[in-house]
């Protein structure tokens, strides 16, 4: 059409033209009425597929087996500290004495604390407090991280593309593109 248009054949043409220089020099052209810039179709990449572990990917594998430990850690040394703390046995029936914070106890209150829901038996003496409290404050810690992680994961899957803009798809050279042979488009790119 701008040949056209040059060579005096036609005295207007109408078409969805991109105004460049090189067209600039030789024609005249009306307002733009429309401006669209070079639009880009990229297949959707498929999501990873959700394994059952995926619950697991907000933290890294060395977080979960120092909170392993800790957890172990601190159910040990809440049985140890029950164990040798007076105030912690009591009385039972007849002449027996007992301690609440058996191993399986201690397990238990540990991980009833860490899932932030407490448990039956709660530690009197105050080394015990001390242990449970620094452990709540731990596990509180952690829970906030995890949420907050996997808020951001879930959020950056569906957000992850790897070209944003026609810049970026003529920067790069692992992605094969094309478009119309002749145009502004075509010397976009192999500009």
């Amino acid at each position: 059409m701008i040949g056209e248009l040059t060579r005096d054949e036609v005295d207007l043409a109408i078409a969805p033209l991109t105004i460049n220089s090189q067209r600039e020099r030789v024609v005249d052209f009306t307002k733009p009425f429309m401006s669209l810039g070079i639009s880009i179709m990229i297949k959707k990449t498929a999501l990873k597929k959700a394994s059952v572990f995926s619950f697991m990917d907000p933290l890294s594998y060395e977080i979960w087996m120092c909170i392993l430990f800790a957890y172990i850690g601190v159910s040990v040394v809440l049985f140890l500290v029950s164990r040798f703390s007076p105030t912690e046995w009591r009385v039972g029936e007849g002449t027996n004495i007992a301690n609440d914070f058996t191993i399986a106890n201690s397990l238990w209150y540990s991980l009833g604390a860490f899932m932030q829901q407490g448990c039956d038996i709660s530690p009197r003496s105050i080394s015990g407090r001390i242990v449970g409290s620094v452990w709540w404050f731990f596990t509180l810690i952690i829970i906030s991280s995890y949420t907050a992680n996997l808020a951001a994961f879930l959020t950056v899957e569906r957000m992850l593309t790897p070209i944003e803009s026609a810049e970026d798809l003529a920067k790069q050279t692992e992605i094969q593109y094309g478009s119309r042979e002749s145009g502004s488009t075509r010397d976009f790119f192999k500009a």
